[in-house]
């Protein structure tokens, strides 16, 4: 095999790649080394800013086939047959940590898919928990900013998160989940995902059901106590990096059932939950599982950054078949997302290989901007409507459209008659084991007990006793027993 060139980025020939062009042996080093600045220009630019939330992560490539009808429910066209098969990408990552933390850690973990569609790229951005500790986006950035690194001890500080969950009731709910057993996921094979949301279906005889995404892994659920956590850190802080890799190299490749929950939109208005609080679950009982397809993941990224890092995921990329619910932190989201990667990578984001369809072609209006490479040719527009047979407009809606009324204003959700911020904590407490109950009691004051303000803790407390009364005893005398200590 004969040798590659080494060029420049222009593609000129490099005569040496070890020594800078100096003013004669020794000498100071000359400007005009074009291969050297450019190197050296690049290499200051190589990274970009990082996501603010799940900035740490890893990815694959994979396929989602249909191994069930729903149809009834659905026309969206990746789902119309069984056997159908999707390309997909999905990323994994941990929530609050920057781009060099550690994998395991106690932290929600995201779960966003793409579906390579021929009616464009579908995103499915949730988390490996079917619940969030908020429900109203304009509360997003506090609760960030207070898990996050605190602007003065550059640490994570329990004071500031305990104290927004003192002020945020609703959370208990997903604070019982986090501080349970599966807050800590032993791989990403080993967690299940769920799109947390609420979406809308919509068949082809335009009926419109309300779901709720679940993946549920067929590795089974694996996760670590506190203390494994804190011994794989120490190993390998790239843990579930390096499981993903190599699991997939040695072809043991993942793979996730997929079911949802339908709601027949009808029955949303009068459910005893709100059904588009994302603080919330449904019931099995009320509206079981059923499934769909399976996710199998069996190629790994040849380039990190390329594919990873540049991955960009909106929840606002839907197609014909499914759309959006009333659910507010969706509906933020649906904004959030892609502005962000706006942000992060450019206006052309979508060009990338990683986001670009693959099974249909972008054909829009959009034209220039920082990377741009989709220009058209001479005869094509950039308006429309217009005389030259340009792309056009369906006329078909997405979705089924969605009733509003009412008066404009900032409205706290209508409350449904089981709503609350502590009975479905109370209901995930009451069902774990005994041992679990134990942990999850050693969790929560290993937390709280460092918080700093007899106040913020006796909130949090109460919150607890709310959920359940043996609950909240447990709790409060275990922060008392750590703090006397």
């Amino acid at each position: 095999m004969s040798q590659r060139v080494l060029t420049t980025e222009s593609g000129a020939p490099v005569a040496d790649n070890q020594n800078s062009a100096t003013a004669g042996a020794g000498g100071p080093i000359l400007i005009q080394d074009q291969h050297l600045l450019e190197k050296l220009a690049r290499f200051n630019r190589e990274r970009i800013p990082e996501r603010v939330v799940h900035a740490r992560g890893s990815g694959a490539y994979g396929y989602f086939e249909v191994t069930d009808d729903v149809t009834g429910f659905t026309s969206a066209d990746f789902l119309s047959e069984v056997g159908r098969r999707t390309e997909t990408f999905i990323r994994f990552s941990t929530v609050a940590d920057s781009l060099g933390g550690a994998d395991a850690v106690r932290d929600p973990r995201g779960f966003a898919l793409k579906f390579y569609t021929n009616e464009g790229n579908y995103d499915l951005v949730g988390n490996n928990t079917p619940v969030f500790f908020i429900k109203d986006p304009i509360k997003f950035p506090d609760f960030i900013h207070s898990q996050k690194r605190d602007p003065f001890t550059g640490r994570q500080e329990p004071d500031n998160v305990w104290d927004f969950w003192a002020h945020a009731p609703e959370a208990t709910h997903q604070v019982t989940w986090l501080m349970g057993d599966r807050g800590i996921p032993a791989s990403y094979r080993h967690m299940n995902g769920y799109g947390s949301h609420t979406y809308q279906w919509t068949n082809a005889a335009g009926d419109a059901f309300f779901v709720k995404y679940h993946f549920k892994t067929n590795q089974g659920v694996r996760s670590l106590s506190a203390e494994q956590a804190a011994e794989q850190v120490g190993k390998d802080a790239n843990s579930h990096q390096t499981d993903l890799l190599q699991a997939i190299e040695r072809g043991v490749n993942p793979s996730w059932t997929l079911h949802v929950q339908v709601m027949p939109a009808a029955d949303a208005a009068d459910y005893r939950f709100n059904p588009f609080d994302v603080t919330k679950v449904w019931p099995h009982a009320d509206y079981p599982l059923q499934r769909v397809g399976r996710l199998v993941l069996d190629r790994n990224p040849d380039n990190v950054f390329g594919e990873v890092e540049q991955a960009a995921f909106s929840p606002n990329n839907f197609v014909p078949g499914i759309g959006p619910s009333p659910d507010k932190m969706l509906q933020g989201r649906l904004f959030a997302y892609a502005d962000a990667q706006r942000y992060r990578l450019g206006i052309n984001h979508t060009q990338l290989p990683v986001n670009a369809p693959k099974a249909t072609t972008a054909d829009n209006y959009g034209r220039d901007g920082l990377h741009a490479t989709r220009y058209g040719s001479r005869q094509d527009k950039n308006y429309e409507p217009n005389s030259y047979a340009g792309p056009a407009q369906t006329g078909a809606p997405l979705a089924a459209p969605l009733p509003v009324q009412g008066w404009t204003g900032a409205h706290e959700a209508p409350l449904h008659t089981k709503d609350d911020d502590f009975f479905q904590a109370g209901e995930l407490y009451r069902l774990m084991s005994a041992d679990e109950k134990d942990r999850l009691i050693a969790n929560i004051a290993g937390g709280l007990s460092q918080v700093t303000r007899d106040d913020v803790i006796e909130k949090n407390l109460a919150h607890f006793h709310a959920a359940d009364a043996e609950y909240g005893k447990r709790v409060e005398e275990a922060v008392r027993a750590l703090r006397e200590d």
